[in-house]
């Protein structure tokens, strides 16, 4: 389904600053060889995980699904001049994809790229996280949620993808098992003491999620 109107789509497009020449090499090249292209951030939200962190200007940033890269580098060009970025790619192919991407930026020295399952690469990571993009399996957004909360500095944001799953999560009773476990997840957050949440109708849902002070 169409969450967001076309016409409207393609209007905001046309409006908003374009990606730069690396993060369109990506795009295509994710278009032309990759079965499931729709997982890439765009223009739009990649504009808009940009900003967001040109205007925080963390040191540390934690990318939770790197896919090839492109949101990686929207995310990057808001780092410190001494800030790092981590960045946790399940699948073997991606994450090969990703670092060659990666080794051709500008930000090469400042991106960490752990392939691996985030369950046990999680751990390992030992910084105070100013700025967090979870966009992995559904099924463990709440689990990924508890596992970095603590270590995201106060003040601090999670920005969570696909918070509407392609609309499944408007109906009465979801359906599907990661339709649900995002409704669980929404809930979830929504409830949470620690946090204040901003859900926002960008692509496919993006939750800002602010940690208390």
């Amino acid at each position: 389904m169409d969450i967001i109107s076309p016409v409207a789509w393609q209007y905001a497009l046309k409006h908003s600053s374009e990606p730069d020449a690396l993060l369109q090499e990506i795009e295509q090249y994710t278009q032309q060889h990759h079965k499931e292209a729709h997982m890439l951030s765009g223009a739009l939200q990649g504009q808009f995980l940009t900003l967001f962190s040109q205007l925080l200007r963390p040191s540390a940033v934690l990318e939770i699904g790197t896919f090839t890269g492109y949101s990686a580098l929207c995310l990057a060009k808001g780092l410190r001049i001494d800030g790092q970025l981590h960045t946790i790619e399940l699948r073997e192919q991606e994450a090969t994809v990703a670092r060659q991407f990666f080794d051709r930026s500008a930000y090469a020295h400042q991106l960490h790229l752990h392939q691996g399952d985030a369950r046990s690469v999680l751990p390992d990571l030992t910084l105070v996280w100013d700025l967090v993009f979870m966009d992995a399996d559904k099924v463990s957004y709440v689990d990924y949620f508890n596992m970095i909360l603590p270590n995201v500095r106060p003040g601090g944001f999670i920005l969570a993808d696909n918070v509407f799953f392609h609309g499944q999560v408007f109906a009465p009773v979801p359906n599907g098992k990661s339709a649900k476990a995002i409704a669980q997840f929404n809930e979830y957050i929504k409830d949470h003491c620690g946090v204040e949440v901003l859900m926002l109708p960008i692509r496919d849902g993006i939750s800002v999620i602010q940690k208390k002070v």
